[in-house]
This record gives structure tokens, C-alpha cells and sequence, in this order.
């Protein structure tokens, strides 16, 4: 078999049920296969910069035997290659370190969604109609404000893939579906001083795409940061925006792996059924909604996608599972093994949802009075510890001011606990705004946060 064709997923799961039947009697072997294509256009100064295009295939191998995991994948379908894999996992078992939990998925009962994610409509638009969204892209950010002066990145990309997985454990599933993208960096000047905006969209369809969108906030951020000054050092109240309110949700989410709370990187370890946040917060990972790119009918070992309550009410639920956390910790899994082809399954969200509250948009300022708004952060993952839940973070935004959008802020910090953060959420917008990926996340507003100028 030749890695680069194209198979249907009929023929992945062919595929990765024959290395699985080459199980001997004391092994557990796994295989997840796939192909993928995908396409990035870039335009600059109204004509093409550049167009990739290329195709993937890629197979992963998993064999447990008496406690110990081996584990190969390499970048083609050819039969010498998947041979060769199944033999580099087999003899990277003995490096394995005994482990009783360990051991590979089984049927668990539990109905997938049934969802059908393989809309064709990202394979029907040609590279000249990629093109042509792209240089619009551009074209539209540079009229949208004479102060835009240039547009870093007017890009386009796409993607379709191809996926099975199979186990000796009694799993075969498969999947196949596709995505579109765009995303604009503009470039705001005054003077001497320039500012970046950057926004995206991405979708199952090309015609949900909201271009119009991603040219307003790319260049209202970059525009609106124009003049933008450190803030003192205070303690305020806050209204993360939704960007940066998932940005969050999504690391407090990530503590709530089991993985996590195994290995001790977690603050909410043995506090299921606790108050760990504000009444006002609903937390669920839902990959049963399709309306999110995180849409699944399977999670990453072949068990099916589930909707799993996080926070209920400020209250801590329970935590995410995938099979070996599940028996490590003597439960069931959640169905919410996360992997890459070329990956060993991990534990997380597939994706997140946060219930809106009752603060109206045209009210979320005047709700806070005084504060700052914060539209968008850095250092995220790498400014937060997830033993303590400590975390400090470059910020900017606008400040708020007798409940009226004021002047912007930059090389600011905001600072604090994802504890501390969660319990002093003392509002939640009505209104979720659609990000990315087809997630939706309203606005939150936090007490007490430490800001300062860097």
C-alpha cells in the first residue's frame, strides 16, 4: 500500500483490524491509522505570498504485555512500513516499566452520538476560490480604518481527514471530516507607533465562515490599542473577554484531567463534589454538540464521545478519564482520551462549554463600574503553575470607567490563583460570542485580581 493515497475509512479499518488480528496470546495490540490533505494560502500586498498544499498518512502502534507498553508510529501506510511498526512496538515493550493498570481500551456499552461531521463542502472549493478569500481578506482589513497600514497575515486554510483505530481488546471504529479557516494580523499606525490585531475563524463549512467578524476585531484590536499606556499597580475587578475567558476555562480544564490529578499538578485533587467556584459557573465538555470542532463521535482509544459535566453549579463534579486513569483510579472512563495518530492517548477536553449567565452586553461594563477589560493575554500556559494554580500573565486591554469603556492599557500583568479566580467569578455575560473553532464562550467577570504595569 502506498502511505500517500487516499484510502476511504472502510479500508483504514481493514487495515488496522489485520495488524490487530497479529496479536499473540499474551498481547494487547492497538493501531490508529490515517490520512489527511490540507491547504494554506497566504496573500500579501493584494497578490499571492505563498500556497501549501500536501497530503499525510500516518500510523501509531500500541502493544501491552504483562504491564509494560510499547509503542511506534511512523509516516506511511506501506505494508513493509506498518510491518516495521508493529515490530519497533513490540520490541519497545521491554523498555516499558510494569504498570498492572496498564492495558488498552474495552467496549464499554456506551452509544456514540452518531453525529455525521464528513460534510464534502471544504473539498469543493478550488485553490483559485482560496485565493480569492485571502486577497479579500486583505483587501477588507485595509479599508476597514485609515489607520491600517499594512496586513501581516490574510490567510486561508483548510483540511480533510481520514481516521480508524482498531484493538485486539474487540474496538474498530472510523471517522472522516474536514475544516476551513481564516485568520487576519493587521497592522495599526499613529505616528511612530504601530499596533497588531489579530482574529480567526474556523468551521466545518466554508460558508460559515464569519469573514466579517474576523475583519472587525483583527482591526478594532489593533486600532484599539493605538496609545495605550502601563496601568498602576491595583487590585480591580475584572471582565475577561471571551478569547481570554476560554483561554482559562480551557487551563482549568486541563487540571481537571485525571492525568493531571495523578501525577499531583493539580490544586483540585480529592475535592469532587466541593465548591471550587462561583455558583454562577457551568462547566461541561460536550463533543456530542456538532456545532464545535471539537465535535466527536470517539475519543481517542474508540470509546464514545460523551457529554461530561466539569463544574456544576461552582461545584466539582469529577474529573476527565481515558482508560488507564479510569483504572488507576478505580472508575469508569469518560470517554475523553485525547491523541495524535503518531501519539499515545493522553486525557482532556474535547470540547468545553461554559453556561451564560444574565449580564446583557450592553450592561457587562456597567456591571463592573470601575475595572479593566481584558481582551487578550500571553504566556498563558507557561505563567501558570498547575500544583499551586498560581498564575501571572502578560495582559492588555481598556480600562473601565463609571461603568464606560475608557482608555487601553498594555505590558500590564494580571495575577492571581485559578482558586482565588474561579470562586471571585461575580458575573457571567448572557451572550456567548463565537470563537474559533465553532466554540462559543460568554464573557466572565472576576473580583480581585492583581493588576500592574510592566
Amino acid at each position: 500500500m502506498n502511505g500517500r493515497r487516499q484510502y476511504d475509512t472502510d479500508e483504514l479499518a481493514q487495515l488496522a483490524q489485520q495488524v490487530c488480528e497479529q496479536a499473540q496470546r499474551t498481547e494487547q495490540i492497538e493501531v490508529c491509522v490515517s490520512t489527511g490533505r490540507s491547504t494554506t494560502v497566504r496573500a500579501y500586498n493584494g497578490d499571492v505570498e505563498s500556497l501549501r498544499s500536501g497530503h499525510s498518512a500516518a500510523i501509531g502502534v500500541r502493544v501491552v504485555e504483562d504491564g509494560r507498553q510499547g509503542f511506534a508510529s511512523a509516516g506511511s501506510l506501506d505494508a513493509d512500513v506498518v510491518a516495521d511498526t508493529l515490530a519497533a512496538a513490540r520490541s519497545n515493550v521491554r523498555f516499558g516499566e510494569p504498570d498492572p493498570h496498564q492495558g488498552l481500551a474495552e467496549p464499554d456499552d456506551v452509544a456514540p452520538p452518531g453525529l455525521d461531521l464528513s460534510d464534502p463542502a471544504v473539498l469543493g472549493v478550488s485553490d483559485a476560490d482560496k485565493i480569492a478569500v485571502a486577497i479579500d481578506l486583505e483587501r477588507r482589513c485595509l479599508a476597514a480604518d485609515p489607520r491600517i497600514s499594512g496586513v501581516r497575515v490574510a490567510a486561508w486554510s483548510d483540511g480533510w481527514s481520514q481516521s480508524a483505530l482498531a484493538s485486539s481488546t474487540g474496538i474498530c471504529v472510523q471517522s472522516e471530516h474536514g475544516s476551513c479557516s481564516v485568520g487576519a494580523q493587521p497592522l495599526a499606525t499613529d505616528g511612530d507607533e504601530t499596533q497588531i490585531g489579530y482574529a480567526g475563524d474556523a468551521a466545518w463549512r466554508p460558508d460559515e465562515l464569519d469573514i466579517d467578524r474576523v475583519v472587525t476585531e483583527s482591526t478594532s484590536q489593533a486600532t484599539g490599542q493605538l496609545g495605550a499606556t502601563k496601568p498602576p499597580s491595583e487590585r480591580v475587578t475584572v471582565v475577561l473577554a471571551p478569547p481570554v475567558a476560554a483561554a482559562f476555562i480551557g487551563v482549568v480544564a486541563s487540571v481537571l484531567a485525571a492525568d493531571s490529578v495523578l501525577k499531583g499538578r493539580s490544586p483540585f485533587a480529592d475535592r469532587v463534589g466541593e465548591q471550587i467556584a462561583d455558583e454562577r459557573l457551568h462547566l461541561v465538555d460536550d463533543p456530542t454538540d456538532p456545532t464545535t470542532l471539537g465535535a466527536a463521535n470517539f475519543d481517542g482509544e474508540g470509546l464514545a464521545a460523551r457529554r461530561n459535566a466539569l463544574i456544576s453549579a461552582g461545584v466539582l463534579s469529577g474529573f476527565l478519564h481515558n482508560a488507564y486513569t479510569a483504572r488507576r483510579s478505580d472508575t469508569a472512563s469518560t470517554g475523553s482520551a485525547v491523541r495524535g495518530t503518531r501519539s499515545i492517548p493522553g486525557v482532556g477536553t474535547h470540547a468545553p462549554v461554559v453556561a451564560t449567565g444574565d449580564i446583557a452586553a450592553g450592561d457587562l461594563h456597567a456591571s463592573v463600574g470601575d475595572g479593566v477589560l481584558v481582551r487578550g493575554v500571553s504566556g498563558l500556559h507557561s505563567g501558570v503553575n498547575p500544583t499551586s494554580g498560581d498564575f501571572s500573565v502578560g495582559a492588555w486591554g481598556h480600562r473601565i470607567a463609571g461603568g464606560q469603556l475608557a482608555e487601553p492599557f498594555r505590558e500590564a500583568t494580571i495575577a492571581s490563583t485559578l482558586q482565588r479566580m474561579l470562586l471571585g467569578i461575580c458575573g457571567v455575560g448572557a451572550t456567548a460570542e463565537p470563537l474559533a473553532g465553532g466554540m462559543s464562550m460568554p464573557p466572565l467577570v472576576v473580583a480581585d485580581i492583581a493588576l500592574s504595569g510592566v
